[in-house]
């Protein structure tokens, strides 16, 4: 473990001349090797720190905007290099590491250890905070005892246009990989129907007509400057005849596409929206008979 851990060492400060000097990717390797010969010679583990940072390297942009969406008052640019390139390390870690030899907690502990040797003073406290709303938010359910949250209420809806004799539903993908409902917080004073077809036309860009209630679930998400955050998502069923979706810029959504119901199936999503979209199915399925 201690060679891992200097080979992370190693990888952060391959990223960091990386930045700092403004080298292509292509450059990188050549870094890497030299800071291993000169930092950790012989050491069994190096072909770790070189995963690292090809991994860190292949999904950089979609890092960024992971630490952007964690962290929405500090943007990438603004952040040091050091920090920048350890939160990189470990949300890679964290997202898309083999977290049978890396687990998520493990992964987050070597990012904070690698903040307080590296760092400034407020390093720690920085990494620990955005990896700490990351992992929440992939592990909602492994938070201890809630205390006192905050609620928030969202509308969303299962969107759909029918194509000939088909049926488009219409989904967003957000930045931890996952294909979503589009939803957004519900205004002070604001009904939930008009929310939701307000946040409809904002994020994706389509207009909707509200046909039904789909029902509603609830999770709890961690918000850099609230804390834990309950969320309450009342869904609706809604038509459009709009044809093109039109993704609105934010860090926590990259994608948005139609998708037949045969699709549907395979796309990898969050489990409690499961239950949401197969009773919209089954709802137009019973008005096409």
């Amino acid at each position: 473990m201690a060679n891992r851990h200097l080979c992370r060492s190693i990888a952060m400060q391959s990223l960091f001349e990386r930045d700092f000097n403004f080298l292509g990717d292509a450059q990188v390797n050549a870094v890497v090797e030299r800071n291993i010969e000169e930092f950790a010679p012989g050491i069994e583990d190096a072909n770790f720190a070189k995963d690292l940072v090809k991994g860190v390297l292949k999904r950089q942009e979609k890092l960024d905007k992971i630490i952007e969406r964690a962290a929405p008052e500090w943007p990438i640019g603004q952040i040091a290099f050091v920090d920048r390139n350890i939160l990189r390390i470990g949300l890679y870690e964290l997202i898309f590491g083999n977290k049978n030899e890396v687990p998520p907690k493990v992964a987050i502990n070597e990012s904070i250890e690698l903040a307080k040797n590296f760092g400034g003073d407020s390093s720690g406290r920085f990494v620990n905070g955005v990896l700490g709303t990351v992992y929440r938010e992939m592990y909602p359910n492994s938070a201890e005892e809630v205390e006192k949250i905050l609620e928030e209420k969202l509308a969303g809806a299962v969107v759909y246009k029918k194509e000939g004799d088909k049926i488009l539903f219409a989904f967003v993908h957000d930045v931890f990989g996952y294909w979503t409902l589009s939803k957004g917080r519900i205004e002070a004073g604001e009904e939930a129907r008009e929310g939701a077809r307000r946040e409809l036309k904002e994020e994706i860009g389509v207009n909707v007509k509200i046909e039904g209630d789909l029902g509603s679930n609830e999770y709890i998400a961690s918000d850099p400057q609230k804390g834990k955050v309950k969320k309450i998502v009342n869904y609706f069923l809604a038509s459009t005849k709009d044809k093109e979706l039109k993704l609105k810029e934010t860090g926590g959504l990259d994608g948005a596409r139609w998708f037949n119901v045969e699709e549907i199936a395979d796309l990898k999503m969050y489990d409690d929206i499961r239950s949401i979209i197969a009773k919209a199915i089954r709802i137009l399925q019973d008005k096409l008979k």
